[in-house]
């Protein structure tokens, strides 16, 4: 029956293989079930909620990729987006967690019209390469401070506003420890990556915590609520208790209206859907290059089912009760294995579905020992610099404009719309406008991202 769904002979794979691969790619994804908890705590939200639905969105997300696509490729609420929804959506802007959601929501309802239409490459096409590139590194750049925060290696200093972990303080067993035991965690993780050790970002944070585990057994570490350094033994590993996932399931829809502005709330959406949309493009385009997937004109087969997976799954997260679900670039692990149909798929979806038990072993990690893992995204997500040509000015300004924006004003739709603006005007006003083809919808966004500045 596998044989003939999955069309294993054909696509020159075995049952094992496929199983084997599935395995391969969950373990290089499965710190989403840590670090997306950690994060999205920081919105207000329940972390074993979001836990148990970020475990069932990537479940759903990877089966329908499995059973839609037939393609090897894994799904989660992606990072850069969870960071987007707490820090500068919920705390940023001051909407609540639910209208945050209820933006994912919609963002994916106009994903899953674009996947049914060919609007989704136009809109591809006319957004310069340069601002997709500058993107994705803007968010990396985001997320590696936001570890460097957690980790509290970077701390707040009133004349410098940050300044590094001073390790000679009061809080040295508390604080210190932690900070050391991340630095401790992001090199072993490193030389993980190094070695291309399977799984080496989870097994970089679980290293991390038993680290953490042994020193506070030995009274080194001391935990310290008041300096949010609490205790890093786990007080449980297994739990059938799933009752607090009633506080996120369906709260998208539980909201206030009259609290939105309507042309600030559409830049959010167009911000979730700007990065969920290039990103699953990039992803797409990159594994089933890597899989040799792509057909003689150099297209995926059968994009459209893969896109809609993933705007489907974005929607159905949102219900549960996280951020944007997208296709993780670490499906690649399993294709390096050998996976090369949805059974790969079905294989790591059916382990995110498993995960949700072990809810209290997750929620018991360390935000130091999750740090480091934030900080190898943001270096991964760093590779797409080389795309952006400094050379041409008028490219190389905004792009750079677009990447500092980010970490430094703490959000990725101020620095998306400061690419957008700069990318516009300074080709527009410097004669550029043919040469540089800019779209109608180009001038729209800038014309917009200028008049949430002057009204909000």
């Amino acid at each position: 029956m596998l044989e003939k769904f999955f069309k294993l002979r054909d696509n020159h794979t075995t049952v094992k293989t496929e199983i084997i691969a599935g395995f391969t790619t969950f373990m290089t994804m499965a710190y989403i079930l840590a670090v997306n908890p950690n994060i999205l705590s920081a919105a207000g939200m329940n972390p074993k909620a979001v836990l148990i639905a970020t475990a069932l969105a990537s479940f759903v997300g990877t089966l329908l990729m499995a059973l839609l696509a037939n393609y090897p490729f894994a799904l989660a609420p992606g990072m850069g987006l969870n960071a987007y929804f707490a820090y500068t959506v919920v705390i940023g802007k001051g909407y609540s967690w639910q209208a945050a959601l209820f933006a994912v929501f919609v963002e994916g309802v106009i994903f899953i019209i674009l996947s049914l239409t060919n609007v989704r490459e136009s809109i591809f096409n006319t957004i310069p390469t340069t601002l997709k590139a500058a993107v994705g590194v803007g968010i990396g750049l985001f997320i590696a401070f936001i570890g460097l925060q957690d980790a509290k290696l970077i701390v707040h200093n009133d004349s410098t506003l940050v300044t590094y972990q001073n390790f000679k303080g009061e809080n040295f067993h508390s604080v210190g420890i932690g900070a050391i035991l991340a630095l401790i965690g992001l090199i072993f993780t490193g030389i993980l990556l190094v070695k291309q050790v399977k799984g080496s970002i989870l097994i970089g944070i679980f290293t991390t915590w038993i680290l953490g585990i042994l020193c506070e057994v030995a009274g080194i570490y001391v935990p310290s609520p008041d300096n949010g350094m609490y205790s890093v033994i786990p007080s449980g590993f297994v739990s059938l208790d799933f009752s607090s996932f009633q506080e996120t399931f369906g709260a998208v829809f539980a909201i206030d209206f009259n609290s939105f502005h309507l042309i600030d709330f559409a830049v959010i959406i167009f911000s979730f859907l700007f990065v969920d949309l290039f990103d699953t493009l990039g992803a797409l385009i990159g594994l089933s290059t890597k899989a040799d997937m792509l057909d003689e004109e150099g297209k995926l087969p059968r994009i459209r089912p893969a896109l809609l997976s993933d705007a489907i799954a974005t929607c159905v997260g949102a219900i549960f009760g996280t951020s944007t679900t997208t296709t993780f670039a670490e499906s690649a692990t399993g294709v390096t294995a050998g996976g090369r149909t949805g059974l790969t798929a079905l294989t790591t979806g059916l382990l995110f579905l498993l995960s949700v038990i072990f809810s209290p072993l997750f929620l018991s990690v360390p935000s130091f020992a999750i740090a480091p893992a934030l900080i190898l995204v943001g270096f991964y997500m760093m590779g797409a610099v080389t795309k952006i040509n400094f050379d041409d000015m008028s490219d190389g300004i905004p792009a750079f404009l677009c990447m500092i924006a980010m970490p430094l004003a703490y959000s990725i739709s101020e620095g998306i719309s400061i690419g957008v603006i700069s990318w516009t005007l300074i080709n527009l006003l410097t004669g550029k406008a043919k040469e540089k083809k800019i779209s109608v919808l180009m001038y729209v966004l800038t014309i917009l991202f200028i008049l949430k500045y002057i009204f909000l």
